[in-house]
């Protein structure tokens, strides 16, 4: 009985232990959530500023064509590869969020004409998506904080770039998890490049802050790339501060389940303790009683 009690006190002593880590767990998250969903909205007004700059510069011209852009490349290329980035998780107590983005980009790539070139973010994808058997061109670690986010989306660019130095004018496309109301998140998809020139010509109708136009310095189509360059990292940031928003959401919720089960087992294991514990006083009480008795009735018997 003492051995089953100590084991039951094990036990419950183990379970809190694991509670506390996942309560911490949990405020990680949370605290996580908070800062990547500031980045994002961070990002507002500096997307804001490229994007009159991109306006100035199609106000300016009157072919926005560049190696950025639809027109620049052949439209009717469809074997030309695409590129594809898939932003996941290094970590796991996730729940499905690996799965979930995985599944998404294997079945849009697979509509696509083309021949898919990946990159992964983050072991875990990594893994799923090699599953499927998707050619994979590398994996990038999943950053850890806010900060380390822009020399990732720094190195992103610097390998794409290479691509296209060497005459791959490959599409490229982003993967990623967006995070939706509560703890909820949904795979998204964005196409990078090429441009949509009609996308680029329409920036000619964002209005400008003041009443004197700009004037674009120097050669328009350097400027004009340099202003494409801000646009894609600031998408490919975006990208990247959502899918760990929508991580951290979803590890978030996976604590609390756990939190919950962890507390109906401490409910279950402090009454089975407890009703162990009564039914060893009730013996020990018994064998009292049964003394006291044994011992009456052998004075009895002596009188």
């Amino acid at each position: 009985m003492s051995n089953s009690m100590a084991n039951l006190h094990r036990k419950i002593d183990s379970a809190g232990d694991l509670q506390s880590v996942v309560r911490t767990m949990k405020a990680l998250a949370a605290s996580n959530i908070g800062q990547y969903e500031q980045s994002v909205k961070a990002l507002t007004d500096y997307y804001r500023t490229v994007e009159l700059g991109l306006s100035a510069c199609a106000r300016a011209s009157d072919s926005v064509v560049t190696p950025y852009t639809s027109k620049a490349q052949n439209s009717g290329a469809v074997t030309d590869p695409i590129n594809a980035i898939v932003f996941g998780s290094d970590q796991g107590l996730v729940g499905q969020f690996n799965d979930v983005v995985a599944d998404y980009a294997i079945k849009t790539l697979a509509t696509l004409p083309g021949k898919p070139q990946v990159w992964a973010v983050g072991e875990r994808v990594h893994a799923r998506l090699a599953a499927s058997g998707l050619p994979l061109m590398g994996i990038f670690v999943v950053p850890n904080s806010v900060k380390a986010i822009a020399p990732l989306v720094g190195q992103i660019q610097i390998d794409t770039e290479a691509h296209r130095a060497k005459g791959d004018m490959a599409r490229l496309y982003v993967f990623h998890n967006s995070p939706q109301s509560g703890s909820l998140f949904e795979p998204v998809s964005q196409r990078l490049l090429p441009l949509d020139e009609e996308w680029l010509h329409s920036l000619t109708k964002v209005g400008w802050p003041s009443k004197i136009l700009p004037e674009v310095m120097g050669a328009d189509t350097t400027t004009l790339r340099a202003l494409i360059r801000e646009y894609l990292y600031i998408s490919l940031f975006r990208a990247c501060a959502e899918s760990l928003a929508s991580e951290n959401a979803s590890r978030l919720a996976a604590m609390e389940r756990a939190d919950k089960n962890i507390d109906e087992l401490l409910e279950n294991l402090h009454g089975a303790f407890h009703s162990l514990r009564q039914s060893s006083i009730d013996e020990e009480l018994f064998d009292v009683v049964s003394g006291y008795e044994s011992l009456s009735i052998h004075r009895n018997v002596r009188q």
